[in-house]
This record gives C-alpha cells, sequence and structure tokens, in this order.
C-alpha cells in the first residue's frame, strides 16, 4: 500500500503487519472531539442466508476481545447459540430475524457493527439498519456465489453509494474457482473487484490465502482452533519453499492471482468510498481464517462516520442540510424500536444512531416529532442481549434508549439546541397480508398492546381499518407472519389465528387540500385503514385498484414507501 492508499499490481511491497494490542481498551488518553469521531467504524454484515454471516460476525467479536467464546450455529439444537441471535424463535430455527447491534474496540478504534436478518422476508429491517451504517461487510459463499438476497442488498447499498468489503467464505470447502467468483461479483455489483487476499488451494487442498497487503502467505490448518495471530506467515521471498510445500496448488494460485490482479484496476480509496471499488478477501469463517484480514480491513480502509441529510424548516420551508458528525450539538435518528429485549422487564429500546456530537449522561432530549422531552430510564450500548451504560458516545455510535413508548422508527432526537429531521428512514408498502383473529377474546387488551408495540418496532405493518373489524397485517414475506404470531403468544400471551385477506397491497394516500382527501375517503370508506403511525393508507385488492382510483381522483397521491409520521415518499403508482 503506497503512501497514497494506492494498492500495486501484481507484487504490493512489503509493508509490516499491523500493530495489535492484547487488551484494545477505551481509556487511552484524552482525545479531541474529532479524533474520537474518527475512530470510529460503523457497519454491517449482509449476505444470503446459511452464507456464514453470523459465525464471521463472531469471530470478528472473538478476535477483537469483546467476547472468549463463540456460539454454536452449527446444530439448530446446540445449547449455546449465535452471541447475535437472542430471540427465542432464532434459537429454535437457527437463523437471524432480528438485526442485532454489537459494539467492540480494536486497534484503539470503536467498531459498531449491526449484524442483519440473512432471510428475505426481513429485507425490510435490513434496509432501515443499512441507513445506520456507513459500510457493509459482504459476506459471500464461495460454493453458491452471489444469491438472490444478496443482490436486493447490494442494490440498497448502490442506491445509497454506500462502501462494500467483500468477503468470499468456506474456502475449506469445494467450491467455485476465485476467478469465477470474482467475475461474477464485478457484474453483480457493478464495480471492479481488487483482491487483497488469494487463496491458494480449496478443500481438502486448501492451504491458506496470500495476503496482497503484506506479502506474506498464511499457511492454514485443518480442524485447528488456534487464533489467527498463531497462524504461521511465511514471506513471499521465498516462493520455492511454498511451491515445494504446496505444489501445483501454489502454481495455479499464483497464476490465477496474477490474472486477476493484472485485470483489476489498481486500489483507489476514493473510488471505495465512493461506492465504485470492493476489495475482496477470502478465508473461512468458521475455522477462524483469512478473518483477521477483514478487521484490519474494517480499520484501515473503512470510512469513519459520514455527514447526513436533514431538513430544517426556514420560514415554514423545509431546507436541505448537511449535518457533519463534528458538530457540537447531539442528534440522531430511531432506525431501530425493539420490544421485550428483556424478557424480564418488558422494556422497550430505541436503537439511536447518533450523527453528531456527544452523549453523557443526563443530558435532556427532545424528539423532533412531537417536541417532547425523551426521559430514558437507562441510556445503553449493546453486546447482543448485553447491555453496558453509556457514559460517553460519539457520531457514528449505537445507543440505545429505554423508554416505554412516545418513540418511532425514523424519529429525530437532538439536545434541542438545533431543530431538524433526519430523513431517508423508509416503510415500503406490504405485499401480503393477513387478518387477525383472537382466540381468546378476553385476551383483547393484550393483542391491542402487542400489535402496537410490534407495529411501532416494525416486525411487521399493522392496519386498523376505519370502518371496524378485525386487524390486518401486512408483510414483505410470509415467515414476518410466522415471528409475530410466535412473538404475541410468548411475550404478551395473545394468541391468535391468522386468516387469509382478499387485500393484497396498499398505498399510503395524501392530497394537496383536506377537501380532496376527505372526498376520496368518503368515496373508498371499506379501503381505508390507519397503520401503526396513523398514516391513511389505500388498501387494494388487485393492482388495477391504485390505477382506477388515480383515474378517478387526480390529485390524490399514491405513495408505494412513506418515511415515519405520515411523511410520505416516492412517485405514485
Amino acid at each position: 500500500m503506497d503512501e497514497g492508499g494506492q494498492l500495486c499490481h501484481p507484487r504490493p511491497p512489503k509493508i509490516p503487519s499491523f500493530a495489535r494490542p492484547a487488551q484494545p481498551h477505551l481509556e487511552s488518553p484524552v482525545l479531541s472531539f474529532a479524533s474520537e469521531t474518527r475512530r470510529r467504524r460503523t457497519f454491517a454484515i449482509i449476505s444470503h442466508p446459511d452464507a456464514g454471516k453470523t459465525t464471521l460476525t463472531e469471530k470478528l467479536l472473538l478476535f477483537s476481545g469483546a467476547i472468549q467464546i463463540a456460539g454454536s450455529v452449527k446444530a439448530r439444537k446446540a445449547s449455546r447459540h449465535a452471541t447475535s441471535d437472542w430471540m427465542e424463535i432464532e434459537k429454535q430455527r437457527g437463523i437471524s430475524v432480528a438485526s442485532s447491534v454489537m459494539q467492540m474496540v480494536y486497534r484503539d478504534h470503536v467498531i459498531n457493527l449491526l449484524d442483519t436478518p440473512g432471510h428475505k422476508d426481513f429485507s425490510e429491517d435490513t434496509y432501515r439498519v443499512l441507513t445506520a451504517v456507513d459500510a457493509a461487510l459482504m459476506v459471500i459463499d464461495a460454493a453458491n456465489g452471489v444469491e438472490a438476497q444478496t443482490r436486493r442488498l447490494i442494490e440498497v447499498c448502490r442506491q445509497r453509494d454506500t462502501p462494500i468489503i467483500t468477503f468470499v467464505n468456506k474456502m475449506d470447502r469445494e467450491v467455485r474457482e476465485p476467478l469465477d467468483i470474482l467475475d461474477e461479483i464485478e457484474r453483480e455489483l457493478g464495480m471492479p473487484c481488487v483482491p487483497m487476499t488469494w487463496p491458494v488451494g480449496q478443500g481438502k487442498l486448501f492451504g491458506g490465502i496470500i495476503n496482497l497487503r503484506t506479502d506474506t502467505m498464511t499457511v492454514f490448518e485443518s480442524g485447528s482452533e488456534r487464533l489467527p495471530q498463531d497462524f504461521d506467515a511465511i514471506a513471499l521471498s521465498h516462493p520455492e519453499a511454498l511451491q515445494e510445500r504446496f505444489g501445483s496448488e501454489w502454481t495455479s494460485a499464483v497464476d490465477s492471482m496474477e490474472l486477476a490482479t493484472g485485470a483489476s484496476p489498481a486500489w483507489d480509496h476514493a473510488a471505495f468510498l465512493a461506492g465504485k471499488q470492493t476489495p475482496v478477501f477470502f478465508g473461512s469463517g468458521v475455522n477462524n481464517f483469512g478473518v483477521m484480514e477483514v478487521l484490519d480491513a474494517l480499520v484501515d480502509l473503512a470510512p469513519s462516520p459520514q455527514s447526513r441529510t436533514s431538513t430544517v424548516q426556514v420560514n415554514r420551508q423545509p431546507v436541505v442540510q448537511e449535518v457533519q458528525p463534528e458538530d457540537k450539538a447531539f442528534s440522531g435518528v430511531v432506525f431501530k424500536v425493539q420490544a421485550n429485549m428483556d424478557a424480564n422487564h418488558r422494556d422497550r429500546i430505541a436503537f439511536v444512531r447518533m450523527a453528531s456530537g456527544k452523549y453523557t449522561p443526563g443530558m435532556k432530549l427532545k424528539v423532533m416529532r412531537t417536541a417532547k422531552e425523551l426521559r430514558p430510564t437507562s441510556v445503553v450500548t449493546f453486546m447482543s442481549q448485553r447491555r453496558e451504560a453509556v457514559e460517553e458516545a460519539y457520531a457514528g455510535d449505537i445507543v440505545g434508549f429505554t423508554t416505554h413508548g412516545g418513540v418511532q422508527l425514523g424519529d429525530t432526537i437532538t439536545d434541542g439546541s438545533i431543530n431538524l429531521q433526519y430523513t431517508g428512514l423508509p416503510f415500503f408498502a406490504p405485499e401480503m397480508f393477513m387478518t387477525v383473529v383472537l382466540k381468546n377474546p378476553l385476551r383483547t387488551k393484550q393483542l391491542q398492546q402487542g400489535l402496537a408495540q410490534l407495529g411501532e418496532e416494525g416486525a411487521i405493518q399493522v392496519f386498523k381499518p376505519e370502518m371496524g373489524g378485525n386487524m390486518l397485517l401486512g408483510a414483505v414475506g410470509q415467515l414476518q407472519f410466522e415471528v409475530v404470531q410466535h412473538r404475541l403468544k410468548g411475550e404478551y400471551d395473545a394468541d391468535i389465528r391468522l386468516e387469509g385477506s382478499q387485500y393484497t397491497g396498499a398505498r399510503w394516500i395524501s392530497a394537496d387540500s383536506p377537501a380532496e382527501l376527505r372526498e376520496f375517503v368518503n368515496a373508498y370508506p371499506q379501503r381505508m385503514a390507519k397503520d401503526a403511525a396513523d398514516t391513511l393508507a389505500f388498501l387494494c385488492t388487485s393492482p388495477y385498484d391504485v390505477r382506477l382510483a388515480q383515474e378517478r381522483f387526480p390529485k390524490i397521491h399514491f405513495h408505494p414507501l412513506r418515511e415515519h409520521a405520515g411523511l410520505s415518499l416516492g412517485s405514485a403508482g
């Protein structure tokens, strides 16, 4: 890596290994406000289900010293479960169905890691998480390549120009050729790949990886419990020893590596930060292999907190304003609300991505949507379900405000010294609907409480028909219904039955004048419903409903997505 951050090809200069403190800690000398912000790295891990995302998450935590033992995700009935999977249904099914937040310290950098659901039915939750990060770590199964759910998440990252670091996992198995995988990643991402490590062999013949950043080869040991720093690293200055040790696998790896590096552009850090180039790493998360290189890349390559777009009211007109992370005023946005993380306390936590300023205990907070003071019972940082009280936090950090209501997804929280609203946290119109039928009518209060909280946290979209009748649940995928049904029974003691619905879609509606909106509502009273944010929606039974209603009422706006609290986005249709 040269002084300008360029990766030279085909053989980069040899540079010393990165220093790794044995016990990273936060008790460093007093740093300036801007320096604290620059120490932050906030990223999400994205992948298709079963690509090894949760395992890689745990290994990153393990090697940073954040945890001492990784949970087992090999067997769904194992007594230990993934650290990032805390919900009971996750432990039963062996999948992640809710995003988790974890903080660690590595090489004197504070790393905020957001583990997202891999299952496509929870893509809406994943999208909101991606609005709260500055970079993404994409995990690819080396046998399957880029899969369906990964494509959807890539598109979200591309829309936001989010920098992507790529990790090709499971190289200890019989997988596809690295050149083929690189080619597919480039096609799917629509951007060039720059290899940072390169595998020698695969499956039973997997010998290790060549590190293009340090000009060394790290030797793999099958079935070893050794930590990454214990693997042997051999300098490439003596290739004859590697040729003798690995034979044809070494020759093949060098040939393919030279082809890849020759065809790849030089490393351009600015292009990576703009979402136009991705560094690629190879390894085996379950075997602790190639993970430390990714951890180093997060510190060396991933961006520190970036500016965030907000709107401010000037003479009653919204004006777009960029808020810088170094700004002194505290501000943040609620990107996730989670009820009942602690079954003993039945609390609700608002996950806030800090956008500017510094948080200290006891400071006054204000919810900009309602202009009311926020008085959390506690403010915490996270290690999955484990919490620690916040002593101080800066832009880029994720903090949790424990509340008893009054906070919604997308809410902007400030210290009251600034008047702004962050944008860009959308809800998508659901594609599936089910009718809620309560088995025991005496549990109506529990059902209402459960649906209100689950709707607020975005686990599912809840619609209350204006003309009365059973509540409707709207979802992107079938598994969302199953999770909500499970949680209603387990967390709220409300046993429900879900029945089919005539509705197949919804559009949020708005109008230029109250009279026009009232006329439309009166024309379609049976189709009107309000969601958890009390926003009016038009329920559809076929794709033609919206078109016909639009022709009849051309001044009504139909929105396929909305922001929180009734702020609508998107074109009509």
